[in-house]
């Protein structure tokens, strides 16, 4: 066996976008690659038949990322031109090329180009599809010009090109750039006339959007804004022959996660954010279609429907929701791992899947499932569900656990407050010697509202392989437990703070082989905030790294996507009413108390914890005489260590490790 090198994730296998066919005999996925020398991620269709359990790749022009199924034979995607047409595109001129291609062989053949950037496509029928596209309400559609008027508007173009007017917030959004004015809009598009109609105005965005068995309306998830984006979004139903688009929301303000048909009833799922703030848990309610009366189905179910289990070993699209017979089917988040769940119009809830790890994405036929997990410390592969028995189908990522040397996980309970007890996790070096001394690292999760569990984790594999202890627990704010231990607003750095103090002393005590002198720490996003709070408030720590931070509460709030009604609610505050508060809970307040020479990891378009959360606290340590280092990332966000570019991701772990291995060893 091997050590686990600091490269092997980019030999890894992603599977994203799982889908049965119309038959169910069929399914397809997404497997997505690393190319290094390209410095991007390549991605293709593969097909799994039912009946022989064999799988096989299917196409191969290395950028098919979505699919749907047109019938039980042709798969529809959507792709870049094709290489061999020549034509350029004029600045300014947008369109969405699809092809068709048979499962059973064949090239993939350009079936149709809709005259907008899309972003999902329904099927109604051959030749109409229900569409989001891109809409820029300052930008003119040069598909629809022609001659003078067409010139008139490419010129425009050309000038703006340097210029960005912002009249509205957000005003940009994490992975997404400058958001202004931009929608993701609802169109009917008709394949044979190639025409787009809309169908919400130019200040919606769209959501989601369900068609019924019949094909004869959509359910649409929205919200439309023209200052501020608002937190609460809007429910509709869309008669697709009579063209009519109706408000059936049911409750203002009121936060829609999800909704479908469901025999002759609507389900959706949500919540009002009275009680828990924005990140309360959903309950599911119906709607009769006819006399819209709802109904809530659930009362005591308290936990969050999605999969918030951390790893950074996947890439691509989660599907966490399908409705199949009298059932929709949901994932949850449940102490340290996510499942499978269905529910019925009534109400009643049953567990499918009760082993532990990560469901990333499933499908249902006929009640037949199929998911994608991250299980039994291996990473991602396709499953199939029998008889309540995982059953495991791919063998993609198998030669890590077959070649590399890999540490499991030793799970430890204690008790932080009386009647409080929590959960975490030491990781051996892969040569352990008892005799030895180690140093360690406590690694924080993001979120707040995430968990780890015991999964595959690279970065941390990596650092047993290099002879270090690695320990993380999961401390109140996180997920899986409940609204109420969910619940840190207006708490940020003080019982979480004292969690995972708590926890660094229990493993010190039960395991004297880690060196308390040679401790390091680090996180992203919230576990960066908290790695900044820590660095403020004890030196226990010798060597730190703070990744996509944040460090001062009152800047978040005016210059980040989500900062106007993200720092409002879990600080509960605004700068003008409530600044003491803000500036107490910041991290860069206690900057001048900071010893721990500290890293600080960004990336230049992170626009959910924007660079200069990094810089201000970089900038403070410095100052003070600290020593400091900051690594930024050109054209990454704040996704870089899930989905950044592959050498980015190399360059990201390696400056970490350095830092550690300077301090710690």
């Amino acid at each position: 066996m091997k050590k686990l090198q600091l490269d092997d994730f980019t030999k890894y296998k992603f599977i994203s976008g799982l889908k049965y066919s119309p038959s169910g005999d069929y399914a397809a996925f997404i497997v997505h690659r690393m190319d290094v020398e390209e410095n991007k991620y390549l991605s293709n269709i593969w097909i799994y038949n039912t009946k022989t359990n064999k799988y096989f790749q299917l196409t191969s022009l290395d950028e098919e990322k979505s699919f749907i199924w047109l019938d039980n034979s042709n798969i529809l995607f959507p792709a870049m031109r094709n290489p061999k047409d020549k034509k350029k595109l004029e600045i300014g001129e947008e369109f969405t090329v699809y092809y068709k291609i048979n499962i059973h062989g064949g090239e993939a053949l350009e079936a149709f180009k809709v005259p907008l950037i899309v972003t999902e496509l329904k099927k109604i029928d051959d030749k109409n599809f229900l569409i989001t596209a891109l809409y820029d309400h300052y930008k003119p559609d040069l598909n629809n010009l022609e001659g003078d008027e067409k010139e008139e508007a490419i010129k425009k173009i050309k000038e703006e090109k340097d210029y960005e007017v912002l009249d509205e917030i957000p005003f940009w959004s994490n992975g997404e750039g400058f958001t202004n004015k931009k929608r993701n809009r609802l169109y009917l598009y008709s394949r044979e006339k190639n025409k787009v109609e809309p169908i919400t105005d130019e200040y919606t965005n769209v959501d989601l959007i369900k068609l019924n068995k019949e094909k004869s309306m959509a359910l649409i998830i929205a919200n439309s804004f023209k200052d501020k984006a608002p937190i609460k979004s809007n429910l509709y139903l869309y008669d697709i022959a009579k063209k009519n688009l109706e408000n059936i929301t049911h409750e203002d303000p009121f936060s829609y996660a999800y909704g479908d048909f469901l025999n002759d009833k609507i389900i959706f799922a949500g919540n009002n954010m009275k009680t828990y703030g924005v990140n309360e848990n959903s309950h599911f309610y119906t709607i009769d279609i006819d006399s819209k009366k709802v109904e809530k189905i659930t009362n005591d179910f308290d936990y969050s429907i999605w999969n918030s289990v951390g790893s950074d070993c996947r890439y691509g699209e989660i599907q966490s929701f399908k409705v199949d017979k009298n059932y929709l089917y949901f994932v949850t988040t449940e102490i340290n791992s996510s499942y499978i769940n269905r529910i019925d119009k009534n109400g009643h809830i049953e567990k499918i899947t009760t082993k532990d790890g990560s469901i990333d994405g499933f499908d249902v036929y006929d009640e037949n499932i199929l998911f994608i997990g991250l299980k039994n410390m291996k990473l991602q592969e396709l499953y199939t569900l029998e008889n309540n028995k995982e059953k495991q189908i791919t063998n993609f990522n198998e030669w890590v656990i077959e070649t590399r040397k890999l540490s499991k996980l030793e799970r430890i309970t204690f008790e932080t407050e009386p009647g409080i007890t929590l959960e975490g996790w030491i990781m051996k070096p892969v040569d352990f010697d008892p005799n030895k001394k180690y140093p360690g690292i406590l690694n924080i999760h993001g979120g707040p509202k995430t968990v780890y569990g015991e999964i595959f984790y690279h970065e941390m594999q990596y650092w047993t392989n290099k002879d270090y202890v690695v320990f993380f627990t999961n401390p109140r704010g996180g997920d899986g437990r409940g609204n109420e231990f969910a619940d840190i607003r207006g708490k940020y750095g003080t019982i979480d703070y004292n969690d995972l103090i708590k926890f660094t002393d229990i493993v010190l005590e039960k395991y004297p082989f880690i060196d308390s002198n040679r401790l390091g720490v680090t996180g992203g996003s919230y576990g960066g905030f908290m790695t900044n709070w820590i660095i403020g408030h004890t030196d226990r720590f010798k060597a730190a790294v703070s990744q996509r931070s944040i460090s001062n509460w009152i800047s978040k709030f005016s210059t980040t996507d989500i900062g106007y009604f993200f720092v409002d609610n879990e600080q509960i505050g605004t700068p003008w009413d409530k600044v003491e508060n803000l500036w107490f809970h910041s991290p860069l307040k206690y900057a001048d108390k900071a010893k721990t020479p500290t890293l600080f990891i960004h990336s230049e378009e992170d626009y959910r914890c924007w660079l200069a959360e990094g810089l201000q606290m970089f900038t403070a340590l410095k100052y003070h005489g600290v020593d400091a280092r900051l690594c930024m990332f050109r054209g990454e966000n704040h996704e870089l260590s899930r989905s950044g570019k592959p050498k980015h991701r190399i360059r990201r772990l390696s400056e970490m490790t350095n830092w550690f291995d300077k301090y710690l060893k």
